[in-house]
C-alpha cells in the first residue's frame, strides 16, 4: 500500500515524517507530501485552494500510486477531500486524523465562527504575502498543550505562514464517493473547528481515539501508526 500523508495548515510534510518512516519500516511506502507555500521561502501571494488540491492530484498521478491511503491532518482534509473525485481508482481508504471534514461551500474561515473567520480574514487582507501565521502563544494553549515548552518551541519555529486562499475558498462539491473512511481523533485535541464525534459523523463514521493533543502525528507517531495499520487499511 501507498499511505500519502497530508500536513495542516503552518505545516510541511516534515510533520508527518515520523508516522511515514513507521508506517515504511512495516513494507508499506510513506509519501509525506508539502503542498505548495508551505515550504520555507515559498511565494503564497496568488495561492488557492485549488492549487494544493490540484498539487495533491498531481504528486499521486505523477508518481502513479495505487492502492492508495490518502491521510490528512487538520486543515489537511480539506485539500483531500477536494482530490477525491480526481483520483478515481487510485484510492483504497480515507483517513481524516484530527482533521476538519469540509462541507460543500464553507470555507474554513467560514467553519471557524464569525469572530475567528474575521480574524483571518482581515489578517490575510492586510499581509503583503497574503498569508496569516499563528503565533506562539495560541500554538501552545490550543495546539500541543500539555508537552514541555523547548518542544513546543521546536515546533513553532518549523511552521510558516499559511497561504490565505487556503482558508478563504471553498470547494464546491464534497463527494467522497464509496472510497471507506476511517476518522482518528487526537483525545486531547481542542484545537478542531467543530467536536471530533460531529466532524467524523459527517463522513458516516464513528471516531477511534488516540493519544495526545492536535499535534498528536508529532508527540505519537507510534500510536498514530499503528492506528493506520490496525483501522486504516482494511
Amino acid at each position: 500500500m501507498n499511505y500519502v500523508f497530508v500536513p495542516g495548515a503552518w505545516h510541511g510534510g516534515w510533520s508527518w515524517t515520523p508516522v511515514a518512516q513507521r508506517v515504511a519500516g512495516t513494507g508499506h511506502r510513506g509519501v509525506a507530501l508539502t503542498l505548495p507555500g508551505l515550504a520555507a521561502g515559498d511565494d503564497a501571494r496568488e495561492l488557492r485552494l485549488a492549487d494544493a488540491v490540484t498539487h495533491l492530484v498531481t504528486e499521486i498521478e505523477r508518481r502513479d500510486l495505487t492502492d492508495v491511503v490518502l491521510v490528512g491532518h487538520s486543515w489537511g482534509g480539506v485539500p483531500i477531500a477536494g482530490a477525491v473525485p480526481r483520483l478515481g481508482g487510485r484510492l483504497r481508504r480515507i483517513v481524516f486524523v484530527s482533521a476538519f471534514v469540509p462541507r460543500a461551500g464553507e470555507s474554513m474561515a467560514d467553519a471557524m465562527g464569525p469572530e475567528v473567520g474575521g480574524f483571518l480574514r482581515s489578517t490575510i487582507a492586510a499581509s503583503p504575502d497574503h498569508t496569516v501565521a499563528v503565533d506562539f502563544e495560541s500554538f501552545r494553549q490550543s495546539l500541543m498543550q500539555d508537552e514541555p515548552e523547548n518542544v513546543q518551541r521546536l515546533v513553532h519555529d518549523l511552521l510558516v505562514p499559511q497561504p490565505g486562499g487556503y482558508l478563504l475558498d471553498a470547494l464546491d462539491t464534497v463527494d467522497f464517493g464509496d472510497v471507506p473512511i476511517t476518522y482518528l481523533l487526537a483525545e486531547k485535541d481542542q484545537a478542531l473547528a467543530a467536536p471530533g464525534a460531529e466532524l467524523a459523523a459527517r463522513v458516516g463514521v464513528e471516531p477511534i481515539l488516540l493519544p495526545g493533543t492536535h499535534e498528536t502525528i508529532l508527540t505519537h507517531p507510534d500510536d498514530v501508526a499503528k492506528a493506520l495499520r490496525v483501522h486504516g487499511s482494511e
